[in-house]
């Protein structure tokens, strides 16, 4: 597992016992349309590390993702631009970045407010203290 993937990834997703959260929106996100935001490299070893398959997701978009084309994937899922976003009309969009915080406040104030965003992963509230505060 080491050397594949970033070993901080790994360690903080299972010391937030990511395996548990995954297990709970399995259950009530069920046949839900998801949206994941963030492509970064968190995101990408937790893709490889955990099974998504159960959730249903309709793509990935990222702050990145401005010249990408028609048909372009990444880890199978496909991109979407952000002022694409609402045409999808995702159930929810889960935000699948380490540090969430600003990107729901700034998701928030630029999709459809019918579209629930949550943070993929669940961090411990000290955790959360030092995001906003740092």
């Amino acid at each position: 597992m080491s050397g594949l993937y970033n070993q901080e990834h790994v360690d903080y997703l299972k010391k937030i016992k990511f395996d548990k959260r995954l297990k709970q929106l399995e259950k009530k996100l069920k046949n839900k349309k998801i949206l994941l935001y963030g492509a970064g490299t968190f995101f990408q070893d937790l893709a490889q590390l955990y099974d998504l398959s159960k959730l249903n997701i309709i793509g990935i978009s990222d702050g990145s993702f401005n010249n990408i084309s028609r048909g372009d994937t990444l880890l199978g899922y496909p991109k979407w631009k952000l002022n694409e976003i609402s045409k999808l009309s995702p159930d929810y969009i889960l935000v699948s970045t380490l540090y969430f915080v600003n990107i729901i406040e700034e998701l928030e104030q630029s999709v459809d407010k019918k579209i629930k965003i949550r943070p993929l992963i669940k961090k411990p509230l000290k955790d959360l203290w030092k995001e906003v505060w740092r």
